[in-house]
């Protein structure tokens, strides 16, 4: 798949840029696992036994979910600033961390059981959002999780003075459209003032 000016923006300088700011740090960890517990816990007693994350930058929330679950973690990260960080931590295995992008995922169908991204869909060329989603769920074998900025309608907003790098929308509407046979499991807000997270909407959903 040819890479869109969105996706050489994070493999690029403003990409490296970004790992540099968002060094692992102990409040962000503990903000990530406290919101990673609520989303998962509609399974709790079903926990996923793999899990991937779509655009996981250093990891953290795959360090996160590494303190709640005991499952294989896979990545998919095109920064190569950020993908090389996440490969030396340990946190992941260097041949599951795959240079990539959303919609062309190197996996095979139902290869991982928990497929998830947070705060990356923004991030998607609108024109390649149904294909991102789409690769999201062939990969998939049971759950799809989303976490990510709201807006009852699709909107750009200019993202640190850059346009056309950053889109609102319903995205779990957005879901639910391309497969209405999606269920449900439970859906919520994450408030900035009392999460220490930024303002996220997210989705939890299991495929029949």
């Amino acid at each position: 798949m040819s890479d869109t000016p969105q996706v050489d923006f994070w493999r690029g300088a403003f990409g490296d840029a970004y790992t540099d700011r968002n060094a692992l740090s102990g409040d962000a960890l503990r903000a990530r696992t406290a919101m990673w517990a609520r989303v998962l816990e509609p399974v709790r007693s079903r926990p996923p036994a793999s899990v991937l994350e779509v655009g996981a930058n250093v990891g953290i929330n795959l360090r996160a979910l590494s303190g709640l679950l005991d499952a294989d973690l896979y990545a998919v990260e095109p920064n190569a600033a950020a993908r090389g960080r996440l490969s030396e931590s340990g946190l992941v295995q260097p041949d599951h961390v795959f240079d990539a992008t959303g919609d062309d995922l190197p996996l095979a169908d139902g290869a991982v059981e928990m497929v998830f991204t947070s705060g990356v869909l923004i991030h998607v060329a609108p024109e390649r959002l149904e294909a991102t989603c789409r690769e999201m769920h062939r990969v998939s074998s049971r759950l799809i999780a989303c976490v990510e900025y709201f807006s009852v309608s699709p909107e750009e907003r200019t993202y640190r003075d850059h346009s056309e790098r950053l889109f609102k929308r319903d995205f779990g509407g957005f879901w639910w459209d391309l497969f209405p046979d999606l269920r449900l499991l439970d859906y919520g807000f994450f408030w900035r003032r009392a999460t220490g997270l930024d303002d996220l909407t997210w989705w939890l959903f299991e495929k029949p």
